[in-house]
């Protein structure tokens, strides 16, 4: 079978590798290669960063008007090719085709059009006293790197590349050498549009040797990098003494906290969602679950039986509420997790082991939701983030108890709370310690809002103004008098 090449975009053009190395792009469902990407190493980079100082001199000079006009047009081609970016996203990283419809390029499309609207409003401040008048500016960095994961390939991507490019800053951008098909077409959308050569550099390879490249590299002055604490550690040891400005976006181990007084109905179809959405594979799924424990028998029962309801298989099925999950080795660590999780004492009620769906996806790497109780806290399962289809469920008897187990985590990225009682909602969602806390929902965002997390889970906010500022220095000019 003939497989495609997927080229890194360089200063307006798509272009090989200089090693002339490819690496294979599988297909999760089916689990063959369908494509090749080019193996980029520090010579592509130190190339990209080239184009991206060259352009830098005009497009931070562009006005602003004029560069959300940019952003806007650049919505409007990835709309107008909608369905061809959805198929290309779940074909890369065998979500169902509905996701990537319904929810994760629409917001492609959004990210452009929010960041090109947000931008044109910003502006500086003024201060006049008897000794002169200050004005302040934000300037950009010049050229900034993006480092983006998987999981929602493009949709991250996006959430990245669309405030930095508007507030005036050239980028070399690097997607997820698994889901590279998007992140190409968005080249192709940069040449449609006339985006300026050299103002968005995309380039494909590992993290080991391409990311590190663009932050090793004196040119690159800013680095947002959405992934996991691990890299997230390694990338701040390395920017730290080169005084890179960084956003570190990195691993959750989300609670979610389901009280007596709950909406019991609209709490079990949104924790379903919580758990297994995207197999599990989004940083902000809810992978510890703590139930009230007047509620617990009656939760644990309908949980069980929804969950074991949900259709995995075929990506390209409507039916389909699970995909695969992405690559042979994650399965491996995700079955590795359950394992373990049996290993110190865990009762596995439903899943637990891989999927063999009938058809074209016989070989494709898929694992069947699970739900696993009887976990203490200190336990693997309770304590490292697995990203897949996995939770554990345990029961709680106060509001200080919920609390405490919530927070016995290193991770503090997000969280839920489910009540009817507001000033336990309130007093609740205080105590946690997480960046997100949703009161009686899950994954409602607001782009106006700082997004980001404590503890292990990261250093900075991106969204909203928090977005623009993070690409921009400020600077004060004084006119004394």
């Amino acid at each position: 079978m003939s497989v495609s090449r997927i080229c890194s975009f360089i200063n307006g053009e798509f272009s090989q590798p200089l090693s002339g190395r490819w690496l294979e792009n599988h297909d999760p469902a089916t689990g063959q290669v369908y494509s090749e990407v080019a193996d980029s190493n520090a010579d592509d980079v130190a190339m990209a960063v080239e184009s991206a100082t060259a352009a830098s001199a005009k497009w931070s000079r562009v006005h602003v008007d004029e560069r959300s006009g940019f952003l806007h047009r650049m919505a409007n081609s990835l709309n107008a090719r909608l369905d061809a970016f959805v198929q290309a996203e779940s074909r890369d990283t065998g979500k169902p085709v509905w996701l990537a419809r319904d929810f994760e390029i629409p917001r492609v499309v959004q990210n452009f059009r929010f960041f090109a609207s947000l931008v044109a409003g910003a502006g500086g401040e003024s201060y006049d006293s008897p000794a002169g008048l200050n004005v302040t500016h934000q300037v950009p960095w010049g050229v900034g790197g993006v480092i983006s994961p998987w999981n929602l390939p493009l949709y991250l991507f996006s959430w990245k590349i669309a405030p930095a490019l508007a507030t005036g800053n050239c980028l070399v951008a690097k997607p997820s050498e698994l889901t590279p098909m998007t992140a190409m077409m968005l080249g192709e959308v940069c040449q449609e549009v006339g985006l300026p050569p050299g103002v968005l550099n995309i380039l494909q390879g590992t993290g080991p040797t391409t990311g590190q490249a663009i932050v090793e590299h004196p040119g690159v002055k800013a680095i947002s990098f959405t992934g996991g604490t691990k890299t997230g550690a390694t990338i701040a040891s390395t920017a730290a003494p080169l005084f890179k400005k960084v956003s570190l976006e990195l691993g959750g181990k989300n609670p979610n906290l389901i009280f007596a007084d709950c909406d019991f109905h609209k709490m079990l179809a949104t924790t379903i969602r919580s758990s297994f959405q995207n197999s599990g594979q989004v940083c902000l799924c809810g992978s510890r679950i703590y139930v009230e424990r007047s509620i617990y028998d009656r939760f644990l029962e309908a949980f069980v039986s929804a969950v074991q309801q949900l259709k995995v298989g075929d990506p390209k099925d409507p039916a389909t509420k699970m995909g695969p999950v992405i690559s042979k080795p994650h399965q491996e660590k995700i079955l590795g997790a359950i394992h373990q999780a049996v290993s110190d004492g865990g009762t596995v009620l439903c899943g637990g082991m891989p999927i063999q769906p009938e058809g074209r996806c016989s070989n494709g790497w898929f694992v069947s939701p699970t739900i696993i109780t009887g976990m203490n806290q200190t336990c693997a399962a309770n304590q490292d983030e697995i990203f897949g289809p996995v939770v554990t469920v345990q029961p709680f008897s106060t509001d200080d108890e919920a609390v405490s187990l919530a927070n016995q985590s290193r991770y503090g990225l997000s969280s839920t709370v489910w009540t009817s009682n507001l000033n336990r909602a309130m007093n609740v969602s205080q105590q946690i310690e997480s960046g997100v806390v949703w009161i009686n929902g899950w994954l409602v965002r607001d782009l106006r809002t700082p997004f980001g997390g404590m503890k292990q889970s990261g250093v900075g906010r991106e969204g909203g103004w928090e977005g623009l500022k993070f690409w921009t220095q400020e600077k004060n000019i004084c006119f004394c008098n």
